[in-house]
């Protein structure tokens, strides 16, 4: 089984997606951090070789993610390309979402090469929502709840989504 977490940059994904890996006793992942392990730190990668090959590492460690399966948790452009799109066929996706209030407070000193700010944060948002939201089978907005009461409603919802699949 394979949950993917999509959004926005600082809609929480990683954060809560530890937690809902944990409450499935399923592995984690987070493909910006394998990028990160593996290359170093994303905003040098897009300031010495560009966002196209950032996206080609980003596509690598995609496909290794769910490969290996469990809930994995993208970056949040690594919908954009096709192939991962397609690659999300037989994968639960859950999309989380925030207002631009909430991120605000969570980008902080952000270090995100495409969202330095609030306004290019919604931007990005707006502009990808549209994606985002085709291949969402859960929608889930962070903004205001706690990430464990969070966890623990996907947690649920995949647990109900796999006990039809066994009927």
């Amino acid at each position: 089984m394979t949950v993917v977490i999509i959004g926005p940059p600082a809609a929480g994904k990683t954060r809560i997606g530890r937690r809902i890996a944990h409450l499935l006793e399923l592995p984690f992942t987070d493909t910006d951090k394998q990028i990160v392990a593996l290359h170093g730190p994303i905003p040098a990668i897009f300031e010495a070789q560009g966002e196209q090959a950032f996206r080609t590492l980003e596509r690598a460690e995609v496909v290794r993610a769910l490969a290996s399966g469990g809930v994995v948790s993208f970056g949040g452009g690594a919908v954009l390309n096709r192939a991962t799109q397609a690659d999300l066929d037989g994968c639960l996706v859950v999309l989380f979402t925030a207002t631009a209030e909430a991120v605000s407070a969570r980008l902080g000193n952000s270090k995100r090469p495409l969202v330095p700010d609030i306004d290019s944060w919604q931007r990005v948002a707006d502009a990808r929502h549209d994606l985002y939201e085709s291949l969402a089978d859960m929608t889930i907005d962070t903004s205001h709840r706690k990430a464990d009461d969070i966890a623990a409603d996907v947690a649920a919802w995949v647990r109900t989504q796999l006990a039809k699949e066994t009927v």
